[in-house]
């Protein structure tokens, strides 16, 4: 797939390195794929490492499914088979397999992790979610949003929930964009304040202002992998923070739903939330194979 011209930083741990510019042309990209459907062999003969502490259903299946779309193959790696950290440590792993593989994909605990695993490979290394950042997700949900709208200038998107490594991300980008973004956190559960002020966030402790008028609504889960010792707290502290027909009632008129799933129904969002009429979940997630191929496509070629 020829006519490129796109350089991006070697790695994507986040967004730091972006600007519009690179950021629209990877989106271009993404869109230009899915419309396309695009299959093809750029990738042929090359590997990219599933390096997972984590489990995953979409972040290992699409970027499994985008590297065979793209004519490569992909080795998936758990914890229990590597000991990241414990059996070897960060440096070695990455000295091992930039011998073997194109790119690392790394689904990890700790952002730390993701930078060691950068800092010390010669490959290309893509974090597939750590505590700080989720970046292929932040990218699914612009593509997602542009979709639906057609675009992302004016457009306010209001986070309700945990100010977590989703909700960092994207702070990052939506100030790339033209985005505005509202975010309604419990006390205690609040975003980095820098990136809060540097995406001009408008920040609450009430969902229901955050949530007022918005075209898009977007939440994530209480309790994350990790956090299972918080998560009685946790159902304490966020209780009027669910996504449920009264607080969608409160968007925009052609407001949808948002979530990157999986969803804890009765938690954080409702089934009427996740399977109604403006929930746009499924083509979030879908769009994560999109954009997994434009990342892929750009840093491995």
């Amino acid at each position: 797939m020829g006519g490129e011209a796109l350089t991006l930083p070697k790695d994507l741990l986040d967004f730091s390195g972006y600007g519009p510019k690179e950021l629209q042309a990877l989106l271009d990209l993404a869109e230009r794929l899915k419309r396309e459907r695009y299959r093809g062999e750029d990738l042929k003969g090359k590997v990219l490492a599933l390096l997972f502490e984590k489990p995953s259903l979409r972040t290992r299946t699409t970027l499994e499914v985008a590297m065979v779309h793209l004519g490569g193959h992909a080795v998936y790696l758990d914890q229990k088979q590597v000991g990241i950290g414990e059996r070897e440590p960060v440096r070695d792993i990455a000295k091992n397999l930039e011998r073997f593989v194109e790119g690392i994909a790394a689904r990890v605990y700790k952002h730390e992790t993701v930078e060691a695993l950068a800092r010390h490979a010669k490959v290309p290394v893509v974090n597939a979610l750590s505590d700080r950042a989720h970046p292929l997700q932040a990218l699914a949900d612009l593509l997602t949003l542009k979709e639906a709208f057609g675009g992302w200038e004016g457009l306010e998107v209001a986070w309700v929930g945990d100010g977590n490594n989703v909700l960092n991300s994207l702070l990052e980008v939506t100030p790339l964009v033209g985005l505005r973004i509202r975010v309604a956190t419990p006390r205690g559960y609040e975003p980095d304040p820098q990136l809060l002020k540097r995406a001009d966030a408008h920040f609450t402790h009430d969902p229901r202002e955050a949530a007022l008028g918005a075209h898009a609504l977007y939440t994530d889960v209480w309790t994350s992998m990790g956090q299972e010792a918080e998560r009685e707290r946790r159902l304490r502290d966020f209780q009027g923070f669910q996504v449920n027909g009264e607080l969608l009632e409160l968007l925009h008129p052609e407001g949808i739903f948002l979530h990157c799933l999986p969803a804890h129904y009765g938690e954080e969002a409702t089934e009427e939330a996740v399977h109604g009429g403006r929930s746009r979940v499924f083509d979030q997630a879908e769009n994560r194979l999109h954009t997994a191929k434009a990342v892929l496509l750009t840093l491995l070629k």
